[in-house]
């Protein structure tokens, strides 16, 4: 960035100043909130972290200088919650990522598993997984229960990317079969109540692998 486009010094702190209102109104909204689901809350929250993101991006063009904290955009936050107090049913979405590091070891295991499976002769086994990565996906994830692949993953030769869980609240348990063939496509983010994310970009040492909470009011 050019010395011209830079912020000045007046405008960073014009930013600083900015986030020490945004921490008082945030606090004032959680002292005097109505309830979890406060949008008052919310709204400050998001306050918040546009002043904060706003002062981090001044901090680095004026000065390459950045904070030591980090707040979730508000493009990454849930919406307030607009489902019932008290759940009848709930929906249990679910999102692992993997990349496929060791295809040579995924096939190897899958014509395992085939082969301890197969009912007929080892040829009709190989039939089965051959060289197809995408067979072998097919064996490995219809043998095993997806919390033990999440926990056996370097075994089969993946790679864990994100993950994400949401618990969300529904009105009444769904009859048999009525959202077989759309599945993911109902998912209301007004209704979750609560997440679980693990990824790669939070901090190893304190973040990665631990639960993360995307309702900041329920924090």
């Amino acid at each position: 960035m050019s010395d011209a486009a830079q912020p000045t010094a007046a405008e960073v702190r014009a930013a600083a100043e900015a986030v020490k209102a945004a921490l008082d109104r945030h606090l004032e909204a959680v002292e005097n909130r109505t309830g979890d689901d406060d949008p008052a809350v919310y709204a400050a929250f998001n306050a918040l972290a546009t002043a904060a993101e706003a002062y981090d991006e001044r901090l680095y063009d004026r000065y390459d200088e950045v904070t030591p904290f980090e707040i979730p955009g508000v493009e990454d936050s849930l919406p307030p919650y607009e489902g019932p107090e008290e759940p009848n049913a709930l929906t249990v979405l679910i999102r692992r990522d993997y990349a496929v590091v060791e295809p040579q070891r995924l096939l190897a295991q899958s014509q395992r598993i085939a082969d301890l499976d197969r009912e007929d002769d080892g040829a009709e086994a190989a039939a089965v997984v051959g060289a197809s990565v995408h067979a072998a996906l097919g064996v490995l994830f219809g043998e095993f229960e997806p919390d033990e692949i999440a926990s056996r993953h370097k075994e089969f030769g993946l790679e864990e990317g994100d993950s994400t869980l949401w618990v969300a609240a529904a009105d009444e348990l769904p009859e048999p079969g009525e959202w077989l063939s759309t599945p993911f496509d109902q998912a209301d983010p007004g209704r979750v109540i609560c997440r679980f994310d693990v990824s790669a970009v939070f901090d190893e040492d304190e973040f990665h692998g631990e639960p993360q909470s995307a309702r900041p009011d329920t924090v």
